[in-house]
């Protein structure tokens, strides 16, 4: 059964047809990723889905009763940040959050250091975006609609984020270009693409895979249609006096075959660009320190760090909020001078060969008042490409700009195209050293393995500082951690191991052991035998209640599965399952808390 369903829905804006005749539909426990380029109509489609969004012509229905979770793009929000959060869980007052170990946990991976007394207005838009996101997953929606969750997150929160709505038994619906976020979610991909949205088993992929088989049928099925269409059009062209006596079913059938020539899709090439020779010395630090700040309120970033960056070396570079990945991008690129507040002491050698490009985070280095033409020729008017030479406009037109597209002001772009842009005015250059920061923001998946494939064959020596975790593992070859000590650490196990070590140091900063365990605690004097055959006894108690809630627990997972047609059933059958889940986790955690001071 349906919770929500689409049929023939049709959207379109101005004269652009978003969605035509789009029919589908999500049911209970569907873990669902929408993919596709950028303003392909992705969050029109899920606007539809919640509701926000009226269809031009088709239906929208939703199941009576259904508590649904939106999440878009940009957030509103008013009141404090408890108020937000836990207003929103079906209880007029804020519910403590410390009574919940779902909701704690929540408020742990996406809040930390927000206060929730604090005023959301007053916060940053990462963090309105995180508490949106907190809000939404503490109401326990049945279903959950998230537009682009992992902007603004960080890899250990979007790592927390993927598990999370893995193991939700709720209906989830998101939108992402984070491929390791859509792998790890969902069990359906759909691909929303010239107004159609199609679908494929399993996560992204399986989705690839599916788009690869769809593609090879279509261009066999092209082939045929134009096989087809060269016969037609031979025979009408056998003179004009043959023409008028052509049986009429023959000119119709050639005449809507024509017209059945599909638009050229909307596509991005980035094409292998000349590179500068680069020699053996690309960029040394010595005994470097950076630190950020003034006065007596200086932060340090870098101790007394050596690194030496060698040609063809193709870095990833993971760290906490704060600890000063950019700042290590400014020190490579030799722009510390440059950023306010930054100051780096010790010796910093460059070679002599390097030709460094630096894509930062920043859109605003983009003249808006500029057309997107005049942007990229104020780099180069011509570039080598291979054996061919190319103009900035011919270069524009392969990374999805048409010729009209290439006279408006870079002001009125998306940030997508922005970032395009930016990237083109990168590689014309010609650098043999790139240093990337975050620069998978604002880019679709279609731009995002083009740029991919391009950095496969491209020679010269690469950084990348993302958030992205495909994306870095895609394109680096090691990866460097800052951990917040001032020093760099180089790990072998790349991002699985950076997430290791972060969870093992907040479990010990918050006294947890590596399995979630509350440590031994500091000696106290012995307990008397009275107090010890009480805990013994309590233990006893705790573990047939875990037994009996464990029994319970498969109980209603079973009977949501017998009853998976019947919406009223399954929503109460959620609650009751919620509830035991609830009960036995606090159950563990008392049960561990008795363990441990038992313990000789």
């Amino acid at each position: 059964m349906n919770l929500i369903s689409l049929e023939k829905a049709a959207k379109a804006y101005a004269h652009r047809t978003l969605l035509d005749g789009v029919s589908l539909g999500v049911s209970a426990g569907d873990r669902i990723g929408v993919v596709g380029r950028n303003g392909a109509g992705k969050s029109t489609l899920l606007g539809l889905l919640a509701g926000r969004v009226q269809p031009d012509t088709g239906r929208v229905a939703m199941t009576t009763g259904l508590r649904l979770g939106y999440l878009p793009q940009s957030d509103q929000l008013a009141g404090t940040v408890g108020e937000i959060v836990f207003g929103n869980a079906g209880s007029p007052v804020p519910t403590p959050w410390e009574a919940d170990p779902r909701a704690r946990a929540i408020i742990t991976e996406l809040l930390p250091g927000i206060s929730l007394d604090a005023a959301a207005p007053r916060l940053s838009g990462g963090e309105r975006r995180r508490v949106a996101l907190a809000s939404l997953l503490v109401a326990e929606p049945d279903v959950l609609l998230l537009d682009e969750p992992t902007n603004h997150l960080d890899i250990e929160a979007i790592d927390w984020l993927g598990r999370h709505l893995r193991d939700r038994g709720s209906a989830v619906i998101v939108v992402s270009h984070d491929r390791w976020l859509l792998d790890t979610v969902c069990e359906r991909t759909w691909e929303v693409d010239r107004g159609q949205v199609h679908s494929a088993e399993g996560g992204y992929s399986a989705y690839v895979l599916a788009q690869a088989e769809r593609e090879r049928g279509e261009e066999a099925a092209e082939r045929r249609r134009r096989n087809l269409a060269r016969k037609e059009l031979a025979w009408l062209q056998r003179g004009a006096k043959a023409r008028t006596t052509k049986a009429k079913f023959r000119v119709e059938a050639a005449t809507a075959l024509i017209a059945s020539e599909p638009p050229p899709r909307d596509s991005v090439e980035l094409t292998r660009l000349a590179t500068a020779r680069l020699g053996k010395t690309v960029v040394e630090l010595e005994d470097v320190s950076v630190s950020v700040g003034a006065g007596g309120r200086m932060r340090s970033l870098l101790d007394h760090v050596t690194w030496r960056l060698g040609p063809g070396d193709r870095v990833g570079i993971v760290g906490v909020n704060g600890s000063g990945k950019t700042s290590l991008l400014n020190v490579l690129a030799g722009s510390v001078p440059a950023v306010s507040g930054l100051h780096a002491d010790g010796t910093i050698v460059r070679g002599k060969t390097v030709r460094l490009a630096y894509l930062s985070q920043e859109l605003a280095e983009l003249d808006p008042d500029l057309r997107v033409r005049e942007a990229v020729e104020q780099i180069r008017l011509r570039i080598q490409v291979g054996d061919r030479e190319l103009s900035a406009g011919q270069l524009l037109e392969r990374l999805g700009f048409t010729a009209e597209r290439q006279w408006t002001k870079v002001g009125d772009l998306s940030g997508g195209e922005r970032r395009r842009v930016q990237m083109l005015r990168l590689l014309m250059d010609e650098p043999n050293v790139v240093l990337l920061d975050e620069p998978t923001n604002d880019l679709d998946i279609e731009t995002l393995t083009e740029f991919e494939d391009l950095l496969d064959d491209w020679p010269g020596t690469l950084v990348v500082v993302s958030h992205d975790r495909y994306f870095l593992e895609r394109v680096t070859e090691h990866v460097v951690a800052l951990l917040g000590d001032g020093k760099l650490s180089f790990l072998g196990g790349g991002v699985e191991e950076y997430l290791a070590r972060v969870r093992a140091v907040r479990d010990l900063a918050t006294g947890r052991g590596p399995r979630g365990q509350a440590p031994a605690r500091p000696e106290t004097p012995s307990t008397s035998a009275g107090q010890e055959r009480a805990a013994r006894k309590e233990l006893q108690r705790l573990e047939r209640q875990l037994e009996r809630l464990s029994a319970r627990e498969a109980e209603l997972t079973e009977q949501l599965a017998a009853n998976a047609t019947d919406y009223e059933k399954l929503t109460a059958l959620g609650a009751e399952l919620r509830s035991a889940q609830a009960e036995k986790s606090d159950a563990e955690e008392r049960w561990l808390t008795l363990a441990a001071e038992l313990e000789p």
